[in-house]
């Protein structure tokens, strides 16, 4: 397939059939064979919603709360609204966070023999362990959490991180109350308000009610005024963060731990990027003191090794935390996941244990290099045009500031006139108002394109 091919593929299973070219011509002429005596009744065709059967069952009404679709569908729809209006356009899609290089050839062929086996007496297996297998937990524990006091059976292997945040929202129930950076993935949000956790969405301010937005701008580093937030039961916590870019420092993770460790509440710790960061930040929550009382952890290889369709994570929760009852959190969540899921595809596993492998993690090191570079190509050209810009060094985002104005109307701007594809900041929150998330995947050619039009636009 050519790269303008590939280009006009749907970044989402979300169409928007009603767009689609109609071939009806208002202006041809059509003939009717008519009686010279007849008499024409005009009937009125039933609505189908009038004729529709319809069930006794009640809607979900924390699902009908929430607002819209959810982002990323929403881009496509857009995206694909625009190829019909310039369908020869060469559209560049640095909006997604969806990566674009090929995985290494040192994880597909692991994958390639793990498959093959399958169709052997001797190589065949059926349902796993729902927590994972053994040697790839092992991995992950020795790779990831060496001297941190994580232990295999911590780890629960999974089909990905935003999987396992709907599957942790299941153990803490509609009773508690989340604190969530603002801005921030909003998988965050969206699935606490499907288990009602939330109140409605308040218009004026952009907010659902009941859940603790704690700002993350420029002027506060991106780290939130704790001494300003009511206690929560629950903090959503990314590092380095989506969309925003910025790692924690340790000295900023240590206050979240004592904050979370005064008021008893647990944090969900998201390091889907923590291979990302070049200095000397935490890679993850458990490098702190005490942090396995109050923290669990969840990650992914989706943005390390391209497994964004392989689909395959994970969820550290130390025996350390517990709740108010002393009862051990894992425990509930080993039990959601033995009822709610049978475990990650052996040959996703086998691909993730090829990524821990020697040859394994200087191919994903390679990999991120890459996409490292693309940061830096696009930090390089907005900070040329005089913007102020955010992110790039320790993940694959780039944060531009476009002060006063709407980050939807801006999101447009540069579509319509740049056929380039962001994500408007206001997506992740209130406090991403005013701000465009730029995407680091993308083909080198198409992200020195994408700068060029945006030098162009905006010179």
């Amino acid at each position: 397939m050519s790269i303008t091919q590939s280009l006009s593929t749907p970044l989402s299973s979300s169409s928007s059939t009603f767009l689609a070219p109609s071939t009806f011509n208002p202006r041809s002429q059509v003939t009717l064979p008519v009686k010279s005596l007849g008499v024409c009744k005009c009937i009125a065709a039933p609505q189908e919603a009038d004729t529709a059967y319809k069930t006794k069952v009640s809607r979900n009404g924390n699902i009908a709360k929430l607002q819209a679709g959810y982002l990323f569908p929403e881009i496509a729809r857009r995206r694909n609204a625009h190829l019909l209006k310039y369908p020869d356009a060469k559209v560049i899609s640095l909006g997604i966070g969806d990566t674009t290089e090929p995985i290494p050839d040192a994880i597909t062929s692991a994958m390639s023999k793990r498959s093959h086996a399958l169709s052997t007496v001797e190589g065949y297996s059926g349902y796993g362990a729902e927590q994972g297998e053994k040697p790839l937990r092992s991995a992950i524990a020795s790779t990831f959490y060496r001297d941190l006091g994580i232990e295999d059976d911590d780890i629960f292997v999974s089909d990905g991180a935003k999987c396992d945040i709907s599957r942790l929202q299941i153990v803490f129930g509609s009773k508690i109350k989340m604190a969530v950076q603002d801005p921030s993935y909003p998988a965050y949000v969206d699935s606490s308000v499907i288990m009602g956790q939330t109140g409605y969405y308040q218009k004026d301010v952009e907010k659902f009610a009941n859940i603790e937005y704690m700002r993350c701008n420029p002027e506060n580093g991106f780290f939130p005024d704790l001494s300003s937030i009511s206690r929560p039961d629950i903090i959503f916590f990314c590092s380095p963060n989506n969309p925003t870019g910025a790692a924690a420092t340790r000295e900023q993770l240590t206050q979240l731990v004592k904050f979370a460790k005064d008021n008893g509440s647990i944090i969900i710790f998201d390091s889907a990027y923590a291979m990302y960061i070049s200095g000397d930040n935490p890679r993850s929550i458990f490098e702190i003191p005490g942090a396995k009382e109050v923290a669990l952890e969840v990650s992914s290889f989706s943005k390390y090794a391209g497994f964004t369709g392989v689909r395959l994570g994970w969820t550290v929760i130390p025996k350390q935390l517990l709740f108010s009852d002393g009862f051990p959190v894992a425990k509930d969540f080993n039990r959601i996941v033995c009822t709610c899921f049978n475990g990650a595809s052996n040959i996703s596993q086998a691909g993730g244990l090829a990524c821990l492998s020697p040859d394994g993690l200087k191919a994903m090191q390679d990999v991120i290099g890459f996409y490292k570079e693309n940061t830096n190509i696009i930090v390089e050209t907005f900070d040329s045009l005089g913007f102020k810009v955010y992110g790039g060094k320790d993940a694959p985002y780039v944060w531009v500031h476009f002060p006063g104005r709407n980050s939807w109307d801006v999101f447009a701007e540069i579509l319509e006139k740049t056929h380039v594809v962001t994500t408007p900041g206001s997506g992740f929150g209130p406090g991403g108002e005013g701000f465009v998330r730029v995407s680091a995947f993308g083909h080198r050619e198409n992200v020195l394109e994408a700068c060029r039009r945006f030098k162009e636009l905006y010179k």
